[in-house]
Order: structure tokens, then sequence, then C-alpha cells
């Protein structure tokens, strides 16, 4: 993976050059690059390599998207939630006939309890 700033091809020869023999320090002085950084590219190429755990390059690069997707998907969902919240206080909503103003239907009495009302279950029949 690496810096933006950096080529893959460029950071593919720095490590042959490391695994070549040459020191980190060596390469990362004669190259005007920190040292972490191919420290870094190196760790990185190990666990794409599979010779170490961790994400491989792809893996961290569809990460970065799917976080990148749920931003946007949570944007989008709050500024839904507050466009509705507004809608609210403009529109009034619409009475239902039986609605008591509580989100429930029906009837509400001494002997009703809420969400206790039969369910009426239809047969249907083929000739």
């Amino acid at each position: 993976m690496g810096r933006r700033g950096y080529p893959a091809q460029f950071r593919r020869k720095v490590l042959d050059l490391v695994q070549s023999g040459r020191s980190v320090a060596d390469v990362a002085r004669d190259l005007d690059i920190s040292s972490e950084t191919i420290y870094a590219w190196r760790r990185q190429d190990r666990i794409d390599r599979g010779l170490a755990l961790g994400l491989t390059s792809t893996e961290k690069t569809e990460l970065a998207a799917a976080n990148k997707r749920i931003a946007e998907l949570e944007a989008e969902l709050a500024i839904h939630r507050r466009a509705s919240e507004l809608l609210g206080k403009v529109v009034p909503q619409k009475t239902v006939r039986g609605d008591r103003g509580d989100g429930l239907r029906g009837a509400a009495g001494p002997g009703r309890r809420p969400g206790t009302g039969r369910i009426g279950v239809g047969v249907l029949r083929l000739a």
C-alpha cells in the first residue's frame, strides 16, 4: 500500500533493493525517504504474500471503500431524519378513524387493553 505520492513500481524497486541485501537505512538515505516508510512497505508486502497476519492491500482498499459508503449512508439517513422531523412540525398528521392519538387503533376502554384485539384468520377455498 503506502503513501499515494509513491507509485507501486517505486515501492517494489525499494523492496527489491532491501531484499537484495542492502540495509533499510542505506536505501532510505540514498532515496531520501523515511526508513519507517520502507519498514511499513516491507511489513505490508509480507502480509500481501501471506507471510504475516494482517489485512492485505486489497482488503484495506475494500474496507476503506465500505467505510466511505457507510459514512455516505449515515449522512443521507441523518438528512432524511431531519427532513422528517421538520415535516412533522409543518404538516399535521392525518387522523384515522378509530385513532386514539397514541399510535394504536381502536377504542380504548376499561375492558380493553391495547394490543389484545382478535386477529381474524380467513380460509381461502378453491373450487
